[in-house]
């Protein structure tokens, strides 16, 4: 068997220049958003009501006697601009500074008096911390509004209250950063959550090439075009540059702060170029290196469908045919079927029982060489958790873990029991020559724990595999 479990976490044999190159990054990175920080434009009304309604769902309930904030239990009206993507990625950002600082924004507001001074309904309170949130992040300056923007009522009269109220949430806040001996919020964070965003905010994006619809070079000579440079290190971190990942041939990496410009060029558009986490990538690189050409492979718990679609790619030139199972609403099919066509992969079969409810002797699987397991896990070794949410369809409510940088002992010990039972079930596939195991956790229990359990139980032939001879812990 083969632990390929994606740990991602800065390596232990980073070099010390490159961690002196981080660090100087991200020092960088804060300076120049502190000092531009007056002239945020904020967010147009609808990212607002987007982030309250998601906040709602994800916030931290208190016990009655801690309650001093009551939140309603009805969303807001959602707007059209609620199915973009890009929207709801700003939005789940919002949502999910708001949460990590959900206490602080609260003290303020009980604090300065707006609660419970003010008659402002429940259901709005949701809609009050995210804007406080944003207020005090363009240090308390009023918001830049273009002129066709449409205007919420609920937003506008929010902002009228926070704006009234705005000499004494600022004088809040300063005695919050008093109490903490702390320069900004940010450092009252807890030091697990602040070395996230460290990562967060000094790591790399990576892409992965579509080979079913361009060639690397014939991506290299447009990226050309567009003004990317190719280089060995994407630490220029001013440049439009771009490099070669050295353990997946087929992955690019790019300055973080290129994405935007990226998301603009038809490779992104015509998906001929992916972005996804290098993990995801490093995952079937280590099934693809376990395959011949007629070899069939199951995918369990595939998260983002770009992870079947890279599979597919890897495998175009075989007899392969990749298994997914577990996507139990039929209704998905068209949609599915849709993306995998646009994306040119055509050896795809979607099995609609759960993982657990499938035969070792089922006889579509007889083929299977290789099991791909992505078992649902605490996530906590991501860099970006919203990114996470959103590519990976995960929980929404793995944002709280995020928010406090753990996980409870209970929901630990539920996912690691979870794991371990799809792990024995799938060494149960006596004709499967190889389980790839792999998740973004950096807790023992959900890896090597769970992993050796499992073989405790299991021939004793049956055995651990490092993957490519070293065990990776890479910064992905």
């Amino acid at each position: 068997m083969l632990n390929a479990a994606s740990e991602l976490e800065f390596s232990n044999q980073t070099s010390s220049e490159e961690i002196s190159q981080l660090s100087s990054l991200e020092l960088s990175s804060r300076e120049k958003s502190s000092s531009c920080s007056a002239e945020k434009p904020g967010y147009p009304d609808f990212i607002y009501v987007m982030a309250a309604n998601i906040f709602q769902g994800i916030r931290f309930e208190k016990s009655p006697e801690k309650v001093l904030i009551k939140y309603g239990n009805e969303p807001l009206p959602s707007s059209p601009e609620s199915e973009d993507e890009s929207f709801q990625r700003l939005s789940y950002e919002l949502a999910f500074s708001a949460l990590k600082y959900q206490d602080i924004l609260e003290s303020i507001l009980i604090d300065s008096y707006i609660f419970p001074s003010t008659t402002i309904p429940d259901h709005l309170s949701s809609l009050i911390i995210v804007m406080l949130y944003d207020f005090q992040d363009r240090k308390f300056q009023a918001r830049l509004l273009s002129d066709n923007e449409d205007s919420i009522s609920e937003v506008q009269e929010v902002e009228n209250l926070l704006h009234s109220f705005k000499t004494k949430l600022a004088a809040s806040l300063a005695r919050c950063r008093i109490k903490h001996d702390a320069l900004s919020i940010y450092h009252i964070l807890p030091e697990t959550v602040r070395k996230q965003e460290l990562r967060a905010s000094t790591l790399p994006l990576y892409a992965w090439v579509n080979t079913c619809k361009v060639s690397p070079e014939e991506v290299y000579s447009n990226l050309k075009k567009k003004g990317y440079h190719k280089v060995k290190s994407v630490l220029h971190i001013d440049d439009k540059v771009f490099a070669v990942d050295k353990h997946c041939y087929d992955v690019l990496i790019f300055p973080s702060h290129l994405k935007n410009d990226l998301l603009s060029i038809d490779l992104f558009k015509d998906y001929k170029l992916i972005f996804q986490d290098k993990s995801r990538s490093l995952a079937v690189h280590s099934v693809k290196a376990l395959l011949n050409m007629d070899d069939d492979i199951l995918m369990v718990n595939t998260g983002s469908w770009y992870t079947v679609a890279h599979m597919s790619v890897l495998t175009n030139n075989n007899t392969s045919k990749i298994f997914v199972c577990g996507v139990e609403s039929q209704a998905k099919d068209p949609d599915l079927k849709n993306l995998f066509t646009k994306m040119g992969c055509k050896n795809i079969e979607i099995l609609h029982e759960t993982f657990i409810n499938i035969e070792s002797k089922d006889h579509r699987l007889q083929k299977v060489k290789v099991i791909l397991l992505l078992p649902r896990c605490s996530g906590l070794g991501v860099s970006n958790p919203v990114e996470f949410i959103l590519n990976e369809h995960e929980d929404t409510d793995l944002l709280k873990d995020f928010s406090q940088g753990r996980i409870s002992e209970d929901k630990l010990h539920v996912l690691a029991q979870q794991q371990y039972e799809q792990l024995t079930h799938a060494m149960k596939f006596t004709k499967a020559q190889a389980v790839v195991y792999c998740t973004c956790s950096v807790y023992p229990e959900e890896n090597e724990a769970i992993v050796k359990k499992a073989l405790e139980f299991q021939d004793p032939g049956i055995k651990v595999q490092p993957y490519s001879g070293t065990h990776l812990r890479q910064c992905l």
